[in-house]
């Protein structure tokens, strides 16, 4: 009988996922987040545990593509306006942060013996913070969108940016290398400058059309399909040059955050962001080589509690001076003290041209390891002084918590109707946010100034990715009345904070709202049927306070019409219904046909 057939990295998918099931629950329970969970697995199977894996380098390079995800959704969420408004936080706090963190790191280790080569690479190496630690975190504190949340994010974008030229900082120190010609360097200048301009290009003239051409087969793989090629076609685009992947990927994303498709795209990633950002943590976690610290343990204790508090103090500082309150300064602070993924790359890059010993290297990549693993508890450390603070009656302008609201209106629906009501929210400076699932209607609405996304709303994963879970109010202003029960109840389930409100096509879907307990319904012909019929009574030359009369009544007896229905049935109170004319005593004892009342 032949050998049953298994599947490459079947039995290692199946290590992977068993860790983080086990880990990750566990280390968010006691508080760590799941950033530590990750950690904590690829350390139980990696050499120094379990000894499941031997390389983990190997992984760490794969699992990079989640960093490259995870920047193409960020760049998602900032359109190129908002992202210019940033301009101050990624040019002058960021840069400001690499350099002044890169100068005093690099001159400490000069000072202790260090180099100066070794120095500077290592300096400014450890100086560049993680994106993937620090916006993991600040994702799941849900402060991403907050001001510190913005400012945090500045400065790592800045860092992402400045690894070019700190890889040629390596490359002018090698002695392995000489200088490039001038013809060379122009060459690559070119190059990057002409890979930028294609992306750029590329997402602003034609990934809306395509994707708005996708849409209309309402293939969702295909979707998704294309979403991943743009993601990762844009960021191998921008490593063919020479520049960051996870750089590349964000700005394709920052061309779609534009784009009528971008809450669809961000929940189609998602998954595969998410699931390969675990594999990162995991990866880092398998590379902590248990040895290497314990041989030289006082070393690496005294470097992470430097890199740490030295990096905290200095981005505290730079955040006071560039306008950040105490506060917000400090909340920096602890999320980005720690040493980044990209140190990887550079000490890798310094070892490869013999200027980082190896065992050097090993310590300086367990001193980033280790700053990543107590990253979330130095954010644990600050709620709990907080908390105490608090207590002791400090206010909290001088230090607070991980807390923001972020009250919004999501309007699913953006017909007609959906049209109108936005009208009223945005005339009052309300921030909405409006999703449709047909092209032409989307389309349309941008030609007239909306902006309005692509969107299915009994998809939660969209309705999340366009920020129904922090939502005030979710307007459902949509045709379908079966799709529309089906919303009601994922978005009960799942945003139970936020109030619906909902459009009814008739009055059997506006009984069906109620039964499913809807905080508003109102009849999409309802009020234009009352004003239609206050205008025929003025014109029979009724006088304004008896027409006034005659709507109040009709208004209770419609209310007192649709209480005795939800308990008698569809035909109960039909004798609320004014029957006056002579022509419509014979049809009185009629049953009314309920689909063709407003």
């Amino acid at each position: 009988m032949a050998e049953p057939h298994v599947p490459p990295f079947f039995v290692e998918t199946i290590m992977f996922l068993s860790a983080a099931v086990v880990a990750v629950p566990l280390a968010k329970r006691i508080g760590l987040g799941s950033v530590v969970g990750y950690l904590l697995a690829g350390l139980a199977i990696g050499p120094f545990g379990l000894n499941f894996f031997s390389d983990a380098h190997q992984i760490l390079t794969f699992a990079e593509l989640g960093v490259v995800l995870l920047l193409f959704v960020i760049g998602l969420e900032l359109e190129p306006a908002r992202l210019w408004k940033m301009k101050r936080d990624i040019f002058g706090l960021g840069s400001s942060q690499v350099i002044v963190s890169g100068i005093v790191l690099c001159a400490l280790l000069w000072l202790i013996g260090q180099p100066m080569n070794v120095a500077l690479v290592a300096g400014f190496g450890l100086a560049l913070s993680s994106t993937a630690f620090a916006i993991q975190i600040l994702q799941e504190r849900g402060q991403l969108g907050a001001p510190y949340g913005q400012r945090a994010f500045g400065i790592l974008l800045f860092q992402d940016m400045s690894i070019v030229p700190l890889l040629s900082m390596v490359a002018l120190l090698s002695p392995k290398m000489g200088p490039s010609s001038y013809a060379e360097l122009a060459f690559e200048v070119v190059m990057i400058v002409g890979a930028v301009a294609g992306v750029v290009l590329a997402g602003r003239y034609l990934l809306s059309p395509v994707f708005s051409f996708l849409a209309s087969s309402r293939a969702r793989e295909v979707m998704l399909a294309a979403a991943l090629l743009v993601a990762l076609g844009s960021a191998g685009l921008m490593q063919l040059v020479g520049l960051s992947m996870a750089l590349g990927a964000f700005l394709s994303g920052v061309m779609l955050a534009e784009s009528s498709f971008r809450h669809t795209l961000e929940a189609d990633i998602e998954p595969f962001r998410s699931l390969l950002m675990g594999l990162f943590f995991i990866a880092v976690g398998m590379a902590l080589q248990l040895d290497i610290i314990a041989a030289n343990w006082l070393i690496v204790a005294v470097g992470v509690l430097a890199l740490m508090l030295i990096k905290g103090i200095i981005i505290w500082a730079l955040a006071r001076t560039f306008g950040s309150n105490n506060s917000d300064a400090l909340r920096i602070a602890v999320t980005l003290p720690q040493g980044g993924e990209f140190a990887f790359v550079l000490f890798a890059a310094a070892a490869g041209s013999a200027i980082l010993p190896l065992e050097t290297n090993n310590i300086l990549t367990a001193i980033v390891i280790l700053s990543m693993l107590l990253t979330p508890i130095a954010g644990m450390g600050l709620d709990f002084v907080a908390a105490r603070l608090n207590k002791a009656g400090v206010t909290s302008e001088h230090i607070e918590g991980f807390s923001e609201a972020h009250p919004s209106v999501l309007i699913v629906g953006f017909g007609r109707f959906g049209m109108m009501v936005s009208q009223m929210l945005t005339s009052e400076g309300i921030s909405i946010t409006a999703l449709d699932n047909r092209p032409d209607r989307i389309n349309y609405a941008r030609k007239l100034g909306y902006s309005i996304y692509y969107g299915d709303a009994t998809r939660l994963d969209v309705l999340k990715a366009a920020g129904g879970d922090t939502a005030t109010l979710i307007a459902l202003c949509i045709e379908n009345d079966q799709v529309m029960r089906q919303a009601v109840k994922q978005i009960r389930a799942e945003f139970p904070k936020a109030a619906i409100y909902c459009r009814a096509t008739d009055r059997a879907h506006a009984l069906d709202l109620h039964r499913l307990g809807v905080d508003f319904q109102i009849r999409e012909t309802f009020e234009s049927s009352l004003v239609f019929g206050r205008t025929a009574l003025s014109f029979l030359g009724l006088p304004q306070d008896r027409i006034s009369e005659i709507e109040a009544d009709v208004r209770a007896r419609d209310e007192e019409r649709l209480q005795m229905q939800l308990e008698g049935g569809t035909y109960a109170g039909s004798e609320k219904l004014h029957q006056r004319t002579p022509s419509q005593s014979a049809a009185s004892h009629a049953r009314p046909q309920e689909s063709n009342h407003p």
